[in-house]
């Protein structure tokens, strides 16, 4: 039957084609033309079929002119799945630059992405969210001042093949030399003033603010560094060679003003100051003197019955090896007429050498520090008493004196400062040598379990 109806339809072909060939002209004719023409408004505007579907023209005209300075640091990590939105070039004397940001990720994926890339690229962390549901982060690296502020953010406009949420993110930096750059200010001898005291004046009284922070050694009197908390905060460069768990500790005491740069000898017998902490080198005695000091006043900056009072360079010298002149008298001196380090003060008429810079041992680093945690007495002790609550082996080798801080420590649960530093051990190695990574860990936190202040702490309140 197919066959048959071929002719036919070539039939009805040949005659429609014939009647447009003879009506050409006619109005039928051309209103038919015109039905079959192509639009021209595809002509003007070609699109590939599915192309910008559900994007208004403003956004895609964003996508294709919006983008990073040709200056943007390379150090500044950027989330993969989030779209540039907004360049907002820097300035004025900040300078700061800042760029908004977009992605359909939610806020605590992006959170975890910027704290890891932080910490695994030896960022120091001046600030950072307390959950990671959104908030921001600051951190200092090299000659940069990063703020990464992460939003969440609900999208009503959104199309149904779209998420309904998406996060913001606004990342802001400027040049470092330029966020911590201090006025310098030049006076003739005879001009009075009455502007305030700044940080590294005698006369200064009063916290810091962290953006105010300079890499200054500030000075007494006599031009000898002082150990109590100062205006120092460090951007030390090889924190990466320091435990993960303990980085954090050791940036919150830099920015507390705690630790020192390293002070190293050059070629022409000079000293340079450099941006390593050294976290596996050994402390020294007077290291440790300064910092114990330094932090216990940071931590206790509103509280002066808690802090320390450092010696007069008038006093008269109870270590033979410690002269009035030695930058770090003052500290040591300080410790000893506290009754802190044992010496003829305390009733130890052998203790006539303080030893600066000896290696500090790991007993000495308990029975420097327990009196500062506990803040009274510390307990009677014999070496059965540790031996039944510690378990250490080598209990026998713990100096008679210091057996009274190791017991006191165990009393301390989970904040002790044997647990917190050196984890489980059946050995205490009372004589191995501290290193600078360890003190630093034990003058994180000051106090009992439940009744103490941490760096962290006292850092969030200096802030503010």
């Amino acid at each position: 039957m197919l066959p048959c109806k071929r002719p036919a339809v070539f039939l009805i072909w040949a005659v429609l084609l014939t009647s447009l060939t003879a009506c050409a002209n006619t109005p039928v004719a051309k209103n038919l033309e015109q039905s079959l023409a192509a639009d021209p408004q595809l002509q003007n505007n070609p699109a590939v079929f599915g192309e910008s579907q559900g994007k208004p023209p403003q956004a895609q005209q964003n996508e294709s002119t919006i983008h990073l300075p040709a200056d943007f640091p390379k150090d500044i990590p950027l989330y993969s799945n989030a779209k540039l939105q907004e360049v907002t070039p820097g300035s004025g004397s900040e300078n700061r630059v800042s760029t908004r940001w977009l992605s359909s990720d939610p806020s605590n994926f992006i959170a975890s992405f910027y704290r890891s890339q932080f910490q695994t690229n030896n960022w120091q962390i001046l600030q950072q969210p307390t959950d990671d549901a959104g908030g921001a982060f600051e951190a200092r690296r090299h000659d940069l001042l990063l703020k990464v502020s992460i939003q969440p953010k609900s999208v009503t406009n959104a199309t149904p093949n779209q998420p309904q949420t998406a996060t913001e993110l606004l990342i802001e930096y400027v040049p470092n030399s330029i966020a911590i750059a201090q006025p310098t200010l030049t006076r003739n001898p005879n001009e009075t003033t009455n502007a305030a005291p700044q940080p590294g004046n005698s006369q200064f009284i009063g916290p810091v603010s962290p953006g105010n922070l300079t890499v200054q050694p500030p000075s007494t009197a006599n031009n000898q560094t002082t150990p109590t908390a100062t205006a120092e905060s460090q951007a030390f460069n090889d924190l990466n060679k320091a435990p993960q768990e303990w980085r954090q500790h050791i940036q919150d005491l830099a920015a507390l003003g705690v630790l020192s740069l390293e002070q190293k000898a050059t070629k022409s017998n000079s000293t340079t100051t450099t941006n390593e902490f050294e976290p596996s080198k050994i402390v020294t005695h007077r290291e440790y003197a300064r910092w114990l000091i330094a932090a216990n006043n940071a931590m206790y900056a509103s509280n002066p019955a808690k802090q320390i009072r450092l010696a007069s360079e008038s006093t008269q010298p109870i270590f033979s090896d410690v002269s009035a002149k030695d930058p770090d008298f003052p500290a040591i001196q300080g410790l000893a007429e506290a009754g802190l380090i044992p010496s003829p003060l305390s009733g130890d008429s052998t203790a006539v050498l303080f030893r600066p810079d000896a290696p500090l041992t790991r007993e000495q680093l308990l029975l420097w520090k327990l009196p500062l945690d506990t803040r009274q007495a510390l307990p009677s002790a014999n070496l059965d008493a540790v031996k039944q609550t510690w378990g250490f082996q080598d209990a026998a080798r713990i100096d008679p004196k210091a057996l009274r801080a190791v017991l006191a420590d165990y009393q301390n649960s989970e904040q002790s400062n044997i647990r917190r530093v050196f984890g489980y051990t059946t050995l205490f190695q009372p004589k191995k040598p501290v290193t600078r990574a360890e003190a630093a860990t034990v003058l994180w936190y000051f106090g009992t379990q439940g009744e103490g202040v941490s760096a962290a702490e006292a850092l969030k309140l200096k802030r503010s």
